[in-house]
């Protein structure tokens, strides 16, 4: 889910590091059925933003190995049906078993004719893939292949999109296809949202080139992220992975911008250590995010991009360190010890670098660049 309101506000959550050996594996089956009891076939069943996914065979059963423990969205969804998901915190290497009862779905599409001649939905469809795509140098690589899954609404403001099966992104920049299940997306004179959730999949690179170019961004795409950085406080690697930490009072809140750009007050902004926003859970296994107010996140180990600072309101010249604000809109939050919060939208994101690197700067939850696997 991301939900804008006067500057895009993500909402993120993480994944394993790398796939765990059967010692700390789970599987995870079940069977999806309809309201009348069913089984239904050919049901998407996969680990929301991850690579890890199936469909569901004739009678209607799946079965997803090797899931590293911890805290994961498992997510159902199948055109002409409601997609349906559940939280779960896997804290054994067993099988559990999850079975879904999903509903009939009625799409109340619009009745726009989709033609390369259509003006209007050509410019509505524009207006979509910039929110909702982005408009970084990824975002300049990555393509809608199936844009005419898209009906277009609204009125008085308001902007409206939906989408009747998956929509396939094809992006370049990073080297994977997303099948993305959007469920809602719209956009007001002050507050973009949408909601939905990637399943992911490598592309093959057409040369060794394309390949240790995709490696690079991927690596870019990591460093300096909020799974970054969540990581690197869990491990107490804060300084040693690039991150600085500040509290900032509610009063001082961000000036936001639709468009990407912040006007940050930096008088009353107090350093803080990562003790003081994690603590022990109830389990040895989870910690507890906990922190009042706004946090600065600053990423002293990369500049704002060019294409970022063009996106400022009031344009600057000079690139400043990458930053970002958070808050815990629903309170303290629990996460794992990889890093997954219980609730994957526990942290809001306010503005700044996270709120700029939108769908097509996502990367799978599994991605650690190789030289982190061992701290991480």
């Amino acid at each position: 889910m991301l939900i804008l309101k006067h500057l895009p506000v993500c909402i993120l959550f993480l994944f394993s590091a790398h796939l765990a050996g059967a010692q700390t594996a789970a599987t995870i089956t079940g069977t999806v059925t309809d309201t009348t009891g069913m089984p239904i076939a050919d049901v998407n069943v996969f680990i929301a933003s991850s690579m890890a996914g199936t469909t569901t065979n004739n009678d209607g059963n799946y079965t997803l190995r090797g899931i590293p423990l911890g805290t994961l969205r498992l997510v159902v969804s199948r055109t002409g049906y409601e997609p349906s998901h559940v939280d779960l915190f896997l804290r054994e290497a067993r099988v559990y078993i999850q079975d879904f009862q999903i509903t009939e779905k009625i799409y109340e599409l619009g009745s726009v004719t989709v033609t390369s001649n259509n003006r209007r939905w050509q410019r509505q469809l524009e207006r979509f893939t910039e929110i909702f795509i982005g408009v970084s140098p990824n975002a300049q690589q990555t393509v809608i292949t199936n844009p005419e899954v898209l009906d277009f609404s609204g009125r008085g403001g308001e902007f409206r999109a939906q989408a009747n099966e998956p929509l396939v992104i094809e992006n370049r920049g990073l080297g994977y296809k997303l099948t993305y299940f959007l469920e809602e997306f719209v956009t007001e004179p002050n507050s973009w949202r949408w909601d939905g959730e990637p399943l992911f999949e490598p592309l093959n690179p057409s040369s060794p080139e394309e390949a240790a170019q995709w490696s690079a961004r991927r690596d870019s795409a990591f460093y300096g992220s909020f799974r970054h950085f969540l990581l690197a406080v869990l491990n107490d690697q804060v300084d040693e992975q690039g991150f600085k930490i500040y509290s900032k009072p509610g009063s001082n809140q961000r000036m936001i911008d639709p468009r990407g750009g912040a006007a940050a007050r930096q008088e009353n902004r107090f350093p803080l250590k990562a003790s003081e926003i994690i603590r022990p859970g109830e389990n040895d296994d989870e910690r507890i995010l906990d922190f009042k107010g706004y946090i600065d996140i600053v990423y002293t180990h990369e500049l704002e991009s060019q294409a970022y600072l063009q996106l400022q309101r009031r344009g600057r010249s000079r690139p400043r360190y990458q930053t970002s604000t958070i808050r815990l809109d629903r309170g303290p939050t629990v996460v794992d010890l990889k890093g997954d919060p219980l609730d994957p939208y526990g942290v809001t994101f306010y503005g700044g670098y996270f709120g700029y690197e939108r769908t097509a700067d996502a990367m799978p939850k599994e991605f650690r660049p190789w030289n982190q696997v061992d701290n991480f």
